[in-house]
Formats: C-alpha cells, sequence, structure tokens
C-alpha cells in the first residue's frame, strides 16, 4: 500500500472533477463506488473508486481525499487491495497503479 501526497493548483471541486474523469475514464476504468462532500468556506471531497482485475480476479479500491483546510488545495491518495486469498494479499503492484494514476492527472497542476 502507498499514499500520495500532494498540493495543486487548482480549487478542490476542479481537481475532484479531474480525477474522478481521469480514473472512470482514462486507461484505469475504475468505477467511483461513492462521494463525500462537504463545501463552505472550505470544502472538502472524499471519493472511493474500485477496479477489477481480470489478470489475478481481484479488486483494488482507491480513496481520494481532497481538502482546503490549510488554504491549499491539498489531496491525498491511497490505494488498497489487489490481491487474493486471506492470508496472501500480494497485489503486483496493483494498488500502487491506482493511486499513482491520480499524480498522473493532476501533473500539470502539482505544486513544488
Amino acid at each position: 500500500m502507498e499514499s500520495l501526497d500532494i498540493k495543486v493548483n487548482l480549487s478542490v471541486s476542479h481537481a475532484a472533477g479531474m480525477v474522478k474523469d481521469g480514473i472512470e475514464q482514462g486507461s484505469m476504468s475504475g468505477e467511483m463506488i461513492d462521494s463525500y462532500s462537504v463545501r463552505g468556506e472550505q470544502e472538502l471531497v472524499v471519493m472511493v473508486f474500485e477496479k477489477y482485475y481480470m489478470r489475478n480476479s481481484s479488486r483494488a479500491s482507491l480513496t481520494v481525499t481532497l481538502d482546503n483546510i490549510s488554504g491549499d488545495t491539498h489531496v491525498h491518495a491511497v490505494g488498497s487491495g489487489g490481491g487474493q486469498g486471506a492470508f496472501f494479499k500480494f497485489d503486483w503492484g496493483a494498488s500502487n497503479d491506482f493511486t499513482h494514476e491520480v499524480e498522473r492527472i493532476l501533473k500539470d497542476y502539482i505544486k513544488r
């Protein structure tokens, strides 16, 4: 399991829309399972995606949290799953690939 923490030069809503479209329509072809958002002076969006991998008959999930509580738009993404069985949770990198897809989608807007 690998996580991603970045700040971007986008509003929370715009970044969330890009992530949703990129995951659902891009090369990962994941499906949004659920989302939750709070909007006011500050915004918070939590999105959960899932992808089925035929090569090993497993599923990986991706949770993406976006907020501007500290001023900048912060994006946190973590992938999970991708393995089979109760004891062997080896995922062949599926959850990491899913996590880094968020970075690829937002790469032009990452604050350095």
